[in-house]
């Protein structure tokens, strides 16, 4: 029986997955991460595979930079799944393995975005997302 499930276009993954409302906030969070802030999507993974302390972990979206280094993760959640410490415990322990600038968590309502300051080796609250250019400088 063929799956009746509604399904949407992964630009990043480039074939059609299901329309869960974790997919729904990931592909929203894709396409302003490209259109707002200037992230191309040829630099952009989704459910990218990482190891850590011998366990596997998929990274909802990792960004990286031109010399594709690792840049950004962003770890997405449903609507309904409150945005916590637990969240953000979840996304910087990704980053023990990638080693990225930023961290990002979001569930489409509420985005929270964190810079890591390497010297004091301590994750920072920043306003926003910068830009794509801006990293790049």
């Amino acid at each position: 029986m063929a799956d009746e499930r509604a399904k949407i276009f992964d630009p990043l993954r480039k074939k059609r997955v299901v329309l869960t409302p974790e997919e729904q906030v990931r592909q929203y969070f894709i396409q302003w991460l490209h259109n707002v802030k200037g992230y191309p999507l040829t630099l952009m993974m989704s459910e990218h595979t990482i190891s850590y302390n011998r366990r596997t972990f998929r990274c909802d979206i990792v960004c990286f930079d031109r010399k594709l280094t690792p840049l950004m993760v962003v770890e997405c959640k449903a609507p309904g799944v409150k945005i916590d410490n637990s969240v953000i415990e979840q996304v910087t322990r990704y980053n023990m393995a990638l080693n990225v600038r930023f961290v990002a968590v979001t569930n489409g309502i509420t985005t929270f975005a964190l810079a890591l300051d390497a010297k004091e080796q301590k994750y920072l609250y920043i306003d926003d997302i910068p830009e794509f250019a801006k990293t790049q400088e």
